[in-house]
């Protein structure tokens, strides 16, 4: 069959590129057309647009670029309705997708979404419009199963896609890792800004303030594969400093504690059993907004599934020097540590096991 996969940023393309193995495997006659990045390329199949092309994040940068978005989202229409896929498999990117997924519905396209909007987090009415545009959702958290059957529509729970991405990554040799990147012995806290320029810009300043404070640690910044060392430059003063380019997994293996911006990396962090600090923070409007529409408790996927304050989280406000200084001393403390671990098992235990790409695959070819 054909297949067009729509996926946005960094975690979506490493998710689409697992689904399309699986997808290799349960059809020998599969072919894509996608939008994604480098890992579905290599997977194989005709990548459209990259996602570093539309990498907005936030209410206002989504305005000012509003213009580039529409053209987007006209040029995607006509590139499905040109190609007449069998599938249509939109992956998380729900700005973007759910657009496409109204169009393509009317159009008698078959749609299948993998890793669903959260619409749990706000604009609940949305529901509506996924039950009547998406004939499959898949949903990769355990509570969202509960939530979709208060609106009666069924989904499939198919565990989250990272336990497999983190399960099948190859163990590295430490010390010679830490060779190859001129590391010192010292305990490593890694640095994840984020993998938009709006975020770094927010976030790593106000974190690199640490290393002056935590010395008896080296501080590493896990560089984005959608941005180039010469953006980082700016903000990195001092040789102490390292910067280790699309290897956070790699990274992760071998920390001893990290600073996170709120995303799917602190689910990662988790997966990797690595105490963290959350932190956010975003332009004034932005949050503003915001806070008026998200009914969350928490923004951390950890804290969500968990139900809990089990990673503490450090948001617009919140994330100023002196209140990460406080909270990175907490998470190096081994008795808070051995806490953020324990919640950590049974986190792993909530996110109900390996397979997901495999279970979509299944489902969508059936």
């Amino acid at each position: 069959m054909k297949y067009y996969i729509i996926a946005g940023e960094a975690s979506g393309d490493l998710h689409g590129s697992n689904l399309m193995k699986a997808l290799k495997k349960e059809d020998a006659n599969a072919t894509f057309r996608f939008w994604g990045g480098d890992l579905m390329q290599q997977v194989g199949g005709t990548l459209v647009k990259h996602y570093k092309e539309r990498a907005f994040m936030g209410f206002l940068e989504v305005l000012l670029n509003l213009k580039t978005i529409l053209g987007f989202i006209k040029f995607c229409k006509n590139d499905i309705a040109n190609y007449q896929p069998d599938r249509i498999i939109f992956i998380d990117n729900s700005g973007f997708n759910l657009r496409i997924a109204k169009w393509a519905k009317q159009q008698n396209f078959k749609t299948n979404y993998y890793i669903a909007p959260q619409v749990w987090a706000s604009r609940a009415s949305r529901v509506a419009d996924i039950k009547r545009d998406v004939d499959k959702l898949f949903v990769t958290l355990p509570f969202e199963e509960d939530f979709y059957k208060k609106y009666n529509y069924k989904v499939h729970f198919v565990g989250h896609p990272l336990l497999d991405a983190i399960a099948d990554k190859a163990p590295i040799d430490a010390k010679k890792f830490k060779d190859e990147h001129n590391l010192s012995d010292k305990p490593i806290i890694a640095l994840l800004p984020g993998s938009r320029k709006q975020e770094i810009k927010k976030m790593l300043s106000i974190m690199l303030k640490m290393t002056d404070k935590f010395t008896n640690y080296q501080f590493v910044i896990a560089g984005a594969p959608s941005q180039d060392y010469a953006f980082y430059q700016q903000f990195i003063k001092t040789d102490s400093i390292k910067f280790i380019s699309n290897k956070t997994y790699d990274l992760l293996s071998i920390s001893h504690a990290a600073l996170v911006t709120s995303g799917t990396a602190t689910l990662e962090t988790a997966l990797f059993k690595v105490p963290q600090v959350v932190c956010y923070k975003g332009s004034w409007l932005s949050y503003q907004i915001a806070k008026r529409i998200i009914t969350l408790k928490y923004i951390s996927l950890v804290n969500l599934i968990m139900n809990r304050e089990s990673v503490t989280e450090l948001i617009q406000n919140d994330f100023n020097e002196a209140k990460l200084e406080k909270e990175l001393s907490k998470i190096l403390d081994e008795a808070h540590r051995q806490k953020i671990l324990e919640d950590y098992r049974e986190l792993i235990q909530k996110l109900g096991g390996k397979g997901a790409s495999e279970k979509v695959a299944k489902e969508v070819v059936k």
